[in-house]
């Protein structure tokens, strides 16, 4: 096992290993849950199957997992690298309430659009392309690309912790929420406090400590307030359900003669530039994070990162799962030492278990596992220390990176604004020989995404 996963050549261990594996899952486990939130709709406007039957919830929770944990499993053994997958957000919400609801195609058409992309995304990663581009790019925009990251699952920790809202009502774009003096709160500052100072003190472990201690902590308030003032903190009385398959395999290739030719190839390309650029940047910054890039920047494995997260694409279309796609989450198991593919085994198992256990799974509240990404936000923005801020030409379009992966809550939004921005300076101070070609052409791509309008 050492040499299969390189272990000991990468500075970790078993032990190390399994605990980041379990690290990543306890901050991923949400998606169980919300990936079926998203894809079934709303109760006025619920997503029929293909016999025009609502979409059953445990159907789509069995495929967010099944799906999570084969290809999770197989980015460990085939890329040796500590990247977990699974359904992604925003592009799942863009098969519910754009393909589904906004154009009128049916649940298996819109997997079909999934599969259909997916399918080019590989073709472009065999023919070299897709690691050609990500090579173009400048060093000081991978790290803004790694930097960005941090400060986005920063904020996604503190979204889903329940501390920052987004009021609607008094124009401002992010506030502390209403609730800031509840019981969420104790557990979510508990769960950060504890994990800092764990972190601080070098403590293997840290962040599943603190995760176990905020859920039970959880778990003991909503038992003595009677209720459940945290959401998910309760232990179930029957941990168990049984999976069911029926979703699996509901696709069908219908899109082009539901909206036509061209509008249907502006909806695959919408969705690949999204996926296209998102896995990019994760699996930059992870590997960044993880000291698994060379001297130029480049991580070695990322061909066959890139082959498993288009498969991931394929999959999660064919399962009737959404696209899945590497999870920034994975930072988290990282943080805490995770170097290797053994830990992506111990993730991807998991969620497999999470099948035949999704009740317990929902215990874990995101007022525990909201902190560990705050944390590794922390860890994460120290990537911008590498980039040249005296060079304007670097430094603003590294800024746009890092600014906007928050602000727009994307990651593709964020490297987008940064490739064009920096052509765009480039080209206007007369450096145009320093863009390499692909730029040039990724630039051009971008300004299309963004005037069509994103994911």
């Amino acid at each position: 096992m050492d040499r299969f996963f390189k272990i000991s050549e990468r500075g970790s261990s078993i032990r190390t290993e399994i605990i980041g594996g379990l690290v990543t899952f306890a901050t991923m486990a949400y998606i169980v849950a919300l990936n079926p939130s998203i894809l079934a709709g709303s109760p006025a406007q619920p997503l029929l199957d293909s016999a025009h039957r609502a979409l059953d919830p445990a159907q789509l929770v069995t495929a967010t997992a099944l799906v999570a944990g084969v290809m999770t499993i197989a980015m460990g053994l085939f890329a040796n690298v500590p990247m977990a997958l699974a359904a992604g957000l925003g592009v799942n919400a863009f098969v519910a309430f754009t393909l589904v609801l906004g154009k009128g195609l049916s649940w298996a058409d819109a997997m079909g659009v999934i599969v259909i992309e997916g399918v080019v995304m590989l073709i472009l990663v065999l023919v070299g392309l897709r690691e050609a581009i990500m090579n173009a790019i400048p060093d000081g925009l991978k790290r803004a690309i790694g930097a960005g990251i941090g400060l986005f699952i920063a904020l996604i920790g503190l979204v889903n912790g329940g501390i920052v809202v987004h009021p609607k009502d008094n124009g401002t774009v992010l506030a502390l929420s209403p609730q800031f003096n509840s019981w969420g709160t104790l557990v979510f500052v508990v769960t950060l406090l504890l994990a800092a100072i764990l972190i601080a003190r070098k403590v293997p472990g840290a962040l599943l400590i603190a995760i176990v201690v905020g859920t039970i902590v959880a778990v003991v308030i909503n038992a003595i307030a009677g209720g459940t003032p945290i959401p998910g903190a309760v232990l179930p009385g029957n941990p168990f359900a049984a999976p069911d398959f029926g979703l699996i395999g509901d696709v069908r290739f219908n899109v082009f003669q539901v909206v036509g030719w061209g509008a249907g190839i502006g909806l695959v390309l919408t969705v690949l530039m999204a996926n296209f650029f998102d896995a990019m940047g994760t699996a930059l910054a992870i590997g960044r994070e993880a000291n698994l890039v060379d001297d130029q920047g480049r991580l070695p494995q990322m061909n066959r990162v890139l082959i498993v997260e288009s498969v991931g694409a394929i999959a999660g279309g064919g399962a009737s799962a959404s696209s899945n796609t590497i999870f920034v989450e994975s930072t988290a198991g990282v943080a805490q030492g995770a170097r290797t593919g053994l830990a992506n085994l111990v993730t991807g198992v998991l969620f497999l278990l999470t099948m035949f256990i999704a009740p317990l799974v929902g215990v874990i509240p995101s007022a525990a596992t909201g902190p560990a990404l705050v944390i590794v936000g922390a860890l994460m923005i120290s990537q911008a220390a590498g980039i040249d801020w005296s060079d304007m030409g670097i430094a603003i379009p590294a800024f746009a990176t890092m600014a906007l992966m928050p602000f727009t809550y994307s990651i593709a939004n964020g490297v987008g604004a940064g490739i064009v921005l920096y052509v765009l300076i480039a080209y206007g101070r007369g450096k145009w020989r320093a863009v390499h070609p692909l730029m040039l052409v990724v630039a051009g791509f971008f300004v299309w995404y963004f005037l069509r309008g994103v994911v």
